[in-house]
């Protein structure tokens, strides 16, 4: 027995310790029940030790049952049958081959540019159940076959028993363990602490294993698509997730809160991994950023220096035949920069999901939308197989169906507006300018006594003094110029947003770079030195007059705007909030309590919870109050494959569109139509504007780290059923109460408080607590 079938072996046996350890608990506490019996009267034993036994054994069981068990999480998701696309089935029958497994019965394509292999296993991964694949149509539109071809001969190798018989039992188990592992971690099931001190030991076990399995399966991908191609797919992993986050705060989440949604969300994308090849190249620079605890894959730089060696007898045709750059059909794209995503757990049940190891490169977009074949010879590390003339898209028939039949998954409209990207951006920038306008006018109302609605007002009190001596007020702490600045910015935004309202000015947008605000013609328009200018009293009028003049209505009230709608990250059943039953939402915008259901109506709580974040959740009031940069919308993270659905039945549309506002998202996002929602503010690099702020913060930022935080600041009027939301905006502080049955104090700008602890029955959506504890980390600090 070779030594890495030793360590499956060893592996294996830990697993089976979970088992053993459930059982010795359950032994231990019946001895410490029977040992106090003992010591009671005998006819009073005899009379309650069956009963407490029974009890015993049954709420022990059924907290180690909960301890053990995983959620069925079906990734949303296009279905592609073999009469749809034979040739990708070709492709990935025969990566299935290379790496000794059977095919999978299923092949689904998700939003999330992933390659993830899910199995619905049961029994911490005892049982197999059924294999279906999980293909990123990014990857589809994005990379050659060659890496596709590295990418899902890894995801197979994860499940063949070359490293030994008991090599896919094992990797099942640790896929098992790591997803049940955060939750015993949360110490609200008695089972679980057990379990926790266990998994330590077992992951000390199982590490030389996973480590021998990962370089396994790096070479099975390198045998069957090139050494060139595996390890170019490995040394971009980290590139394009960190692109898609990028992608999803600054270009889709702000336009998605507005109530709008692009009409080719995929085509955005590309555009953006086109257009922006230095933040890809600094991704690149920036290396992978270290895994979790539970993280299979060794370092980056320990797999491709163990693939070196397999130079030599690994096919690679870099250089001449057919297949290489001398055979290379001529007039293919140029390659341009390379990225990478992270591959995340999906399933079911106990899913074993292998994480995907693999990348995504980004190419030169053709006019027709897809990323051409890259000329690979002139880009160190790029994959040049026999079949990399052809793009990974060709082997689709209809990929621009596909993606819009995706979208509609991912990105499910649910009463939002579609429009053109260009649309989507403008109404998403002068969302955002919105916000800002109204936050900075409440402060100076409150500054003047007297309401202050538009930038007709602003400029009399620009003309009067009364606006600087207002911003005196508001920023004690600056200099005189500073002050004078800070005039200028407001006078700025406002009169930017006056003349949007009167149609003189139009957004024009880059995807490289910051917007412009044009004259309606495409002229250049400079309303900076006018803001400059007005915020002189002895020019007031003339500014006024040369406003007139060009068109613009200082007075011009804001158009009707779709109603926002926060995006579900997660679901808490049965909390106690305020001593009373209720269910929880995490949103991206804030968290949405929902009277919860009489004890023993769970799956009912569930049903009905799933139902409202399907739906989204509808923001149509905005507070008047000015709010700081760290009240605004949490950034949300691309979200993972494995994140979950929440349609009706569990694998609806997901989590609001894995891509949307992360997830990233979710969880995560664009992982396989679940993920994060990424939220942000900035749109494609643009300025975050300025105004006045009530803390003396700028309400806007030309920083893409700031934009990323910013979001729709908004309040829900509670509906008839007595819904309840309570916005980011309005929470002062959140405290973490102590104790093992934790707790949290949430407290709102109106001096009132919230009290959330979780009860015996609290029961979770899928994501809902890592939602729940990363809302509570960024309140807590950014409060």
């Amino acid at each position: 027995m070779s030594n890495d079938a030793r360590a499956a072996a060893r592996s294996a046996a830990a697993l089976a310790g979970f088992l053993i350890v459930a059982g010795l608990q359950l032994i231990v506490v019946l001895g410490a029940l029977w040992t106090v019996l003992k010591l009671l009267p005998a006819d009073f034993a005899l009379r309650a030790g069956v009963p407490l036994s029974l009890a015993t054994v049954g709420a022990l069981g059924y907290a180690t049952w909960r301890a053990l068990h995983s959620r069925r999480r079906t990734p949303a998701g296009v279905a592609v049958t073999r009469s749809d696309a034979p040739e990708l089935w070709a492709l990935v029958d025969g990566a299935s081959v290379a790496a000794g497994v059977p095919s999978p019965a299923g092949l689904t394509v998700v939003a999330d540019a992933t390659v993830v292999v899910g199995e619905r296993t049961r029994a911490l991964g005892w049982l197999g159940g059924r294999r279906d694949l999980y293909l990123g149509l990014p990857l589809l539109q994005a990379w050659d076959s060659g890496r596709l071809r590295a990418a899902v001969a890894h995801e197979f190798a994860h499940g063949s028993a070359r490293l030994g018989r008991w090599a896919p039992l094992a990797y099942r188990g640790r896929v098992a363990v790591g997803r049940l592992a955060p939750r015993w971690s949360r110490g609200r099931n008695p089972a679980g602490a057990v379990f926790r001190a266990y998994a330590e030991i077992y992951r000390r076990v199982d590490a030389p294993f996973s480590r021998a399995q990962e370089l396994a399966a790096d070479r099975v991908a390198a045998q069957f698509a090139g050494v060139a191609a595996a390890s170019g797919a490995l040394r971009d992993l980290p590139v394009l997730a960190g692109m898609q986050r990028l992608f999803h705060a600054e270009y889709v989440g702000p336009g998605w809160q507005a109530g709008h949604v692009p009409v080719d969300v995929f085509g955005g994308f590309l555009r953006v991994l086109a257009a922006r090849g230095e933040d890809v190249a600094i991704l690149r620079a920036r290396g992978a950023e270290p895994g979790g605890a539970w993280d299979t894959h060794p370092p980056l730089a320990e797999r491709l220096a163990a693939l070196t060696p397999a130079r030599s007898a690994a096919p690679d045709n870099s250089a001449g035949g057919p297949g290489g750059a001398a055979g290379r059909k001529p007039g293919s794209a140029a390659l341009s920069e390379a990225a990478g995503a992270s591959g995340e757990a999906a399933g079911a049940s106990d899913d074993a999901v292998s994480a995907s190891g693999e990348a995504v490169g980004a190419e030169a977009v053709e006019p027709s939308g897809r990323v051409g074949a890259a000329n690979a010879a002139t880009a160190p590390g790029v994959a040049v197989t026999e079949n990399d003339d052809q793009a990974a898209g060709e082997l689709v028939p209809d990929l621009p169906g596909l993606g819009r039949a995706l979208q509609a998954v991912a990105f499910p409209a649910q009463g939002r507006t579609e429009v053109g990207w260009d649309d989507f951006l403008s109404v998403a920038r002068t969302a955002e300018m919105e916000r800002e306008a109204e936050a900075a006018l409440a402060t100076v109302s409150r500054a003047v006594g007297v309401p202050v609605p538009d930038a007709a007002s602003i400029l009399e009190l620009a003309a009067d003094g009364r606006l600087r001596t207002a911003a005196a007020t508001i920023f004690p702490g600056l200099t005189p110029e500073e002050t004078a600045e800070r005039i200028v910015d407001l006078i700025s935004l406002m009169l930017a947003l006056a003349a949007l309202r009167s149609d003189v000015a139009r957004w024009r947008h880059s995807w490289t770079g910051t917007a412009e605000l044009v004259a309606a013609d495409g002229a250049y328009l400079n309303l900076t030195d006018v803001a400059a200018a007005a915020a002189d009293p002895e020019q007031a009028e003339d500014v006024r007059a040369y406003l007139a003049r060009i068109g613009v209505d200082l007075a011009a009230p804001a158009g009707d705007r779709p109603v926002a709608r926060a995006q579900a990250l997660g679901g808490l059943i049965n909390l106690s909030a305020d001593g009373e039953r209720t269910d929880l939402l995490v949103t991206d915008l804030g968290f949405l309590l929902v009277p919860g259901l009489s004890r023993g109506k769970g799956p009912e709580a569930k049903r009905r919870l799933n139902r409202i974040a399907a739906g989204g959740v509808s923001v149509p009031g905005r507070n008047a109050d000015a709010v700081p940069e760290s009240a605004k919308a949490m950034p949300v993270s691309v979200g993972s494959a494995g994140a979950g659905g929440y349609g009706s039945d569990g694998a609806g549309a997901g989590e609001h569109g894995s891509a949307v506002a992360g997830a990233g998202a979710g969880g995560h996002g664009a992982g396989a139509g679940v993920g994060g929602h990424g939220d942000g503010a900035g749109v494609g690099g643009h300025d975050g504007g300025a105004g006045v702020g009530g803390d003396g913060d700028r309400a806007g930022s030309s920083e893409a780290a700031e934009r990323a935080r910013g979001g729709s600041v908004a309040t829900m009027e509670a509906p008839a059923d007595g819904r309840r939301f309570v916005p980011f905006a309005d929470v002062a502080a959140v405290t973490t109460l102590p104790g093992r049955r934790r707790g949290w104090v949430i407290g709102l700008r109106d001096g009132g408080t919230l009290t959330l602890r979780p009860s015996l029955d609290t029961d979770e959506l899928p994501g809902g607590w890592a939602a729940w504890e990363e809302a509570v980390t960024f309140l807590a600090g950014t409060r």
